[in-house]
């Protein structure tokens, strides 16, 4: 073989072990110590030796490359350490042999434990990518345009690294209309992401048939209901589980909005410099809980005009406290803010939020706008 393609060989798996590093200051800083203290013990006293500092190379690769960096940088140390012997003819002596099996040892400990770390940071990794995709096919990114109207949302989870958790929103197109859910299922997190599946699947299933509102709430009560009654043997809390919601349905060429309100928050209306909340004057009970009525439902109906916007959202907002304990005033909020575009608008009010917070938002949160017409891209 020769020296070039040698040289290439060895230059290839140099390559390969560097890209495993998470940071060449892991190699860099090995490397350095795998230099200079075997060179600075051979201009000491005989009495002082220093090569045994080696140890920290092999440690200091382990923190935060893989196993193949790990490999290299212990095996130069044992070299090192061998060279450091030979050069001041201590090879032979027990202390250097002790310190020889125990840097050896110890190199091979660590790139043991740097290949289960990185195995099991290669199953941690597929399986977020799992959760992530099925979390993110339970609830699906709003389309941007929807007919006549233009959508944004927002959402976080209170459990870190988690997409989804108990709030829930969806849009729907009918052949004359768009229709919208915002909802909350009682509890928080992974713990409540069933519940999540269930409303979603009966709205996704039902939203676009071209049935009356109350119908399709009705359709969700059914649903809900019979979602909850399956799991209830596994899972003892199911008579006490619900879900707030609230329904619209906004045609596409009259200026209204058609809403039924299943226990939620009320929506705000966004008017120019306006901020005005959407009451019913006939509330339903939460989905889950439409046994404790006569089943039946009534639609409020208001006025939505071009470039009129809708805030829909769950209580995770409107019950988010600052250090004195105070709800968080979103209407007041809002109206400073009610030139934005949904998009940044919706930004701007999280961005709020956590500040309003401390930096910590400790409950599921979603909102979503709805406007009529095109939305602009500009704050």
């Amino acid at each position: 073989m020769s020296v070039a393609t040698t040289t290439t060989s060895v230059t290839r798996v140099l390559k390969v072990w560097s890209r495993a590093a998470l940071h060449p200051l892991f190699l860099v800083v090995p490397l350095i110590l795998i230099v200079s203290i075997p060179a600075a013990d051979a201009f000491l006293p005989p009495d002082i030796h220093l090569a045994h500092l080696l140890v920290v190379a092999t440690a200091v690769t382990a923190m935060g490359a893989g196993p193949r960096p790990t490999a290299l940088i212990g095996g130069l140390a044992i070299l090192a350490l061998i060279a450091a012997g030979a050069e001041r003819r201590t090879l032979g002596t027990e202390s250097v042999l002790v310190e020889l099996a125990s840097l050896t040892v110890l190199s091979a400990l660590l790139f043991a434990f740097t290949h289960l770390r990185d195995r099991h940071q290669r199953e941690l990794s597929r399986a977020r990518t799992v959760s992530d995709t099925a979390q993110r096919v339970v609830l699906r990114p709003l389309p941007r345009q929807a007919g006549p109207v233009s959508l944004a949302a927002e959402y976080h989870s209170a459990e870190a690294d988690t997409y989804l958790g108990g709030d829930l929103y969806a849009a729907a197109r009918t052949s004359d209309s768009t229709r919208l859910i915002m909802g909350d299922v009682r509890g928080k997190g992974l713990a409540s992401i069933s519940d999540t599946a269930i409303v979603l699947g009966a709205f996704r299933a039902a939203a676009h048939r071209r049935i009356p509102l109350t119908e399709l709430v009705a359709y969700l009560e059914d649903a809900v209901r019979w979602g909850l009654a399956e799991f209830s043997e596994c899972q003892p809390d199911a008579a006490e589980r619900f879900v707030t919601a609230v329904v619209l349905d906004i045609p596409d060429d009259e200026p209204v909005v058609h809403m039924i309100s299943c226990g939620h928050p009320p929506p705000l209306l966004l008017r120019r410099a306006t901020v005005t909340a959407l009451q019913v004057s006939e509330p339903a009970p939460p989905l889950g809980l439409g046994a404790m009525s006569d089943d039946t439902y009534t639609a409020a109906t208001s006025p939505f005009h071009e470039g009129d916007r809708i805030l829909l959202y769950t209580d995770g907002v409107t019950e988010t406290r600052d250090d004195a304990g105070t709800f968080y005033p979103l209407a007041e909020r809002l109206a400073r803010w009610v030139d934005h575009a949904p998009g940044p608008l919706l930004k701007q009010i999280t961005a709020d939020l956590r500040a309003y917070a401390g930096g910590l938002l400790d409950d599921d949160m979603a909102m979503m706008i709805a406007q009529r017409g095109q939305a602009s891209a500009a704050a």
